[in-house]
């Protein structure tokens, strides 16, 4: 896959070799990287479920580790015959432990037709990726199936999460959508989890996940959380706001305060790109449809783009520049620069005084 490839760029490859096995058109090498494990983990999983049945697997499905092997003895498995079946299938699983994996190439440039090697190589750090400009990675290129799958940023999860909701057979609200986000982070496989708990959980009758659901069933407060704060905030509604700062005090695990000036920030960068683009209807540009304007200023759905809108006359350019400011500083504060000694929840409970007062 091509550099800069984006994430619905990744959705859209996944679909398509999902789609191909469930029509048992098989590639002979599967080579899936990147760093969301959850699409390696489930492209591998079907491939293990689907190629073989329950009794050849016994036969012919072969599981080995990286860090337990090496491509020497991937490369003899993945040359031998089948017994009583049409493939053998051979999976690699923590393939980036494998100490010289470009050795793989004595196999992969000239695979078997009775063999399908899968190859799940995650990448934990940055810059620990596959070599694609090594002989094994363009042979599986050739010969195979290359599949990256990419983390998606924070204003690309809500279009897949929808997604996937809908395809389990329910909906779920704003409000319930930001609360499961804030619980398991962009941790796909995470929110999957949590996902297939809230279908058991919820009684048969009820299809719309809300946020007394995420409160009961996984238990995040519906009253104290970011989504709380940022409408708080959004509404100048200083009570409610230091109510919620006070809860983020007593659990600053759970809230840490480097996460929570980040939502902040994604705020008041919403508010600035709205303000902007409302300045230019003002000079004769045509102000962009909602749709267009969630892309814009990357709002994760209709519903946050109309809260901002109705609220953005209580920020107006110079104010929005220098709160933007003020989260610069207290970010640094939050990191130990110039904090005077102050812990998370006091820094923060500054922090909103001063938006406040701005």
């Amino acid at each position: 896959m091509a550099k800069g490839v984006k994430f619905s760029d990744c959705i859209a490859d996944y679909n398509a070799i999902m789609e191909s096995i469930e029509a048992r058109k098989f590639a002979p090498i599967y080579l899936l990287s990147g760093d969301e494990g959850y699409f390696i983990d489930a492209i591998a999983d079907r491939l293990a479920d689907t190629i073989l049945n329950e009794a050849e697997r016994s036969f012919n499905q072969l599981t080995v580790y990286g860090q337990d092997s090496d491509p020497g003895k991937i490369v003899m498995l993945c040359r031998q015959m089948p017994m009583m079946g049409s493939y053998q299938v051979v999976i690699v699983k923590e393939a980036q432990q494998l100490t010289k994996i470009e050795n793989l190439v004595h196999y992969t440039s000239q695979p078997q037709a009775t063999t399908i090697l899968i190859v799940c190589y995650k990448n934990k750090e940055q810059g620990r990726g596959i070599d694609k400009r090594t002989s094994f990675y363009k042979s599986c290129t050739k010969n195979g199936c290359v599949f990256d799958s990419i983390r998606p940023k924070e204003y690309e999860i809500d279009g897949w999460l929808t997604s996937h909701i809908t395809s389990c057979g329910m909906a779920i609200d704003p409000k319930a959508m930001a609360m499961l986000k804030e619980h398991v982070g962009m941790d796909i496989g995470r929110m999957v989890k949590e996902i297939d708990k809230l279908k058991v959980s919820m009684g048969e009758n009820e299809k719309r996940i809300t946020d007394s659901h995420i409160e009961e069933y996984i238990g995040l407060s519906k009253e104290y959380n970011t989504f709380e704060l940022n409408d708080a905030v959004l509404k100048q509604d200083v009570g409610r706001a230091m109510r919620i700062a006070d809860h983020f005090a007593q659990n600053p695990k759970t809230y840490p305060i480097t996460l929570t000036i980040t939502i902040l920030f994604g705020l008041f960068q919403q508010l600035f790109l709205l303000n902007y683009h409302m300045w230019q209807s003002r000079r004769g540009i045509p102000m962009p449809n909602d749709a267009e304007l969630m892309r814009s200023i990357r709002a994760n759905n209709p519903y946050a783009v109309r809260e901002l809108k109705s609220n953005i006359s209580r920020w107006n350019g110079p104010r929005l520049f220098k709160i933007l400011g003020l989260l610069r500083e207290y970010d640094a504060k939050s990191k130990g620069v110039d904090s005077g000694g102050l812990d998370g929840g006091e820094l923060l409970k500054e922090l909103l005084l001063k938006i406040f007062m701005s």
